[in-house]
């Protein structure tokens, strides 16, 4: 299926941070009302046609910050052969790198390190996505942020008003292609604007509700997610498309 174009309409929704108020929310209420869901071994094709297989994980993670990757540390050494593919390399070589000053995970055989071939016993995917299922935790505390949070993206914005005041503006959205950088446009492929992958049976506002509470917090999480209500049940009544993501079902 033909990917959307990116420039499109979106309904915005911005709010105080019930958590801190000299800080704004900005949820992208379009695409958190939309369909979109993972199709990682339901069809996706990667996004690389050279490592279909490998999804999205052929680069490998780069970790957010020091936290973020002695977080990820701490669960790795949880890490068995009966759950990793990788584990004598990663045990034996480590399975992590520097890249351009940056911590992130090892790319082995054309996909991350901790990425388990289809046919591995273990369990098709992520070793820290499977670790979480047999630990009884949410993948959110297992996986380096980036790896939950994508196709979410949370970015930051400094807003100096006239008065002098500056305010701190967390922007909550949609990980598209341009989020990448420049290189994101080189993709074979890529699943946030591919109607292919706006197949789920909830919003996103629902499904990923962990990775929101994650970003945002609980208490902002219930304020955007009644907005998500609010924006549906008027698309509903008025029967107007009222800013909908265009890669979901018409």
């Amino acid at each position: 299926m033909a990917e959307v174009l990116l420039d499109f309409p979106r309904q915005w929704f911005e709010f105080t941070d019930p958590a801190d108020e000299d800080q704004r929310i900005r949820a992208d209420l379009t695409w958190l009302t939309s369909r979109w869901t993972c199709i990682f071994g339901r069809g996706c094709p990667g996004i690389y046609a050279s490592s279909p297989e490998a999804g999205c994980c052929t680069l490998g993670a780069h970790f957010s910050d020091k936290d973020d990757r002695k977080r990820t540390e701490k669960w790795v050494a949880k890490l068995d052969e009966s759950l990793w593919q990788n584990h004598k390399t990663g045990t034996k070589k480590g399975w992590m790198v520097k890249e351009e000053g940056e911590w992130k995970t090892r790319v082995v055989r054309k996909a991350c390190i901790f990425h388990n071939d289809p046919d591995f016993a273990g369990g098709y995917g992520c070793a820290l996505h499977h670790l979480a299922e047999r630990e009884g935790v949410s993948f959110v505390e297992t996986k380096p942020e980036v790896c939950w949070q994508v196709p979410m993206r949370r970015s930051f914005e400094n807003v100096e008003h006239p008065d002098e005041k500056e305010t701190t503006v967390v922007v909550l959205g949609e990980f598209d292609r341009g989020s990448w950088g420049p290189g994101g446009h080189d993709l074979d492929w890529y699943c946030s604007s591919n109607p292919a992958a706006h197949i789920g049976t909830e919003p996103v506002y629902i499904s990923s509700k962990t990775e929101m509470v994650a970003l945002i917090g609980e208490q902002a999480y219930e304020i955007v997610a009644e907005a998500c209500r609010k924006l549906e049940q008027m698309r509903t009544t008025s029967g107007l498309d009222i800013a909908p993501h265009p890669a979901d079902p018409k």
